[in-house]
């Protein structure tokens, strides 16, 4: 999870909010939201450990291109090459548009902070501070499909939207992993060309002039560049997880999960399915078919984005990173 959905995880291609998960829509998924342990002294002070101790390490020092992936590198070469297109995106995203999107999400979600929905208020605050970069606003949506977005218009404080059937899918690890990859396109300043995505993907052709004109010339070429995102961002997700099965598990899930099976979901096999998928495209016509079927999704398939994480995991580049990183004290008095 963007910015849009791990973003974007969901399958389906109805407008809604870009999300980390699937490829078709910009979705992210995860686990249910779990209650932290609280531990009372003798006395009045409250000691408050982490929520969710997901991540041992905080990068200090972190810069964007430290975890960018090379396809996100090329891709947003090729938008910032198109004349006046970021001058234009900041025009049809202007008032009115930013208006919408501001009031649509604020007024119909719940604002997490320390007294409201506290421990994802925590996960934020935990998941933030792993990756350097100040935390946005954290919104909880009602609404049943899996999902997870970012949106930052007009320089504005951006702000990040989780639905409640994510909370409900995911477990606290997974949760942070989606919330660090929501962070990732912050981190990274997708900025304008995640709004015009998330905009594409919450049904930008119903907004005069706006749709019509992205959908003829943009679309293609911002999924493209929003696919390469996703993988960057996910790699945000495995330097706050710091488990790549935990980054895998979201992908797992958002493809094909649900709360009643998720005790019996397998990693390792999902893995294995995205190296059957890896061969039964490499022929000719399985590469042709794997372009025809990803070149309109916003977000890279799961099976892809899987090995994707668990081959950067491996990395000596991640290693490096690790090496960087210092640990995290994670007991809090309050």
């Amino acid at each position: 999870m963007a910015s849009i959905p791990y973003s974007s995880l969901c399958l389906t291609t109805n407008p809604v909010p870009t999300r980390i998960g699937s490829p078709s829509s910009h979705r992210f998924n995860f686990t249910t939201l779990r209650i932290g342990f609280r531990i009372q002294s003798p006395v009045t002070t409250r000691i408050r450990s982490s929520v969710c101790r997901a991540a041992s390490l905080a990068f200090r020092d972190l810069d964007a291109d430290d975890f960018r992936h090379p396809l996100d590198k090329q891709n947003t070469m090729i938008l910032r090459a198109i004349p006046g297109l970021s001058e234009l995106g900041k025009v049809l995203l202007g008032t009115v548009t930013e208006q919408v999107m501001l009031l649509e999400n604020i007024g119909t979600s719940i604002l997490v902070s320390k007294n409201q929905l506290s421990d994802l208020h925590q996960l934020m605050i935990e998941a933030a501070k792993v990756l350097n970069v100040e935390a946005p606003d954290l919104y909880v949506r009602q609404n049943p499909v899996p999902n997870a977005y970012t949106l930052a218009i007009n320089g504005k404080k951006p702000f990040i939207v989780v639905h409640t059937g994510l909370v409900e899918l995911l477990t606290q690890k997974e949760l942070q992993a989606v919330l660090a990859h929501e962070l990732g396109h912050l981190k990274c300043d997708h900025g304008v060309w995640l709004t015009f995505a998330n905009i594409l993907t919450l049904g930008a052709y119903t907004v005069p002039g706006l749709g019509g004109f992205l959908a003829q010339n943009l679309e293609e070429q911002l999924f493209r560049w929003l696919r390469a995102a996703e993988l960057t961002c996910d790699r945000a997700a495995l330097l706050v997880a710091q488990d790549s099965k935990v980054v895998i598990s979201v992908l797992m899930k958002l493809a094909g999960g649900c709360p009643s099976m998720a005790d019996q979901l397998n990693v390792d096999a999902f893995l294995e399915q995205a190296r059957s998928y890896d061969k039964a495209s490499s022929s000719p016509i399985g590469w042709y078919i794997r372009n025809a079927q990803t070149r309109q999704l916003s977000h890279p398939l799961p099976v892809l984005r899987a090995r994707e994480i668990d081959d950067w995991s491996k990395s000596q580049e991640y290693k490096n990173l690790l090496k960087r990183g210092t640990k995290i004290n994670y007991v809090e008095t309050a």
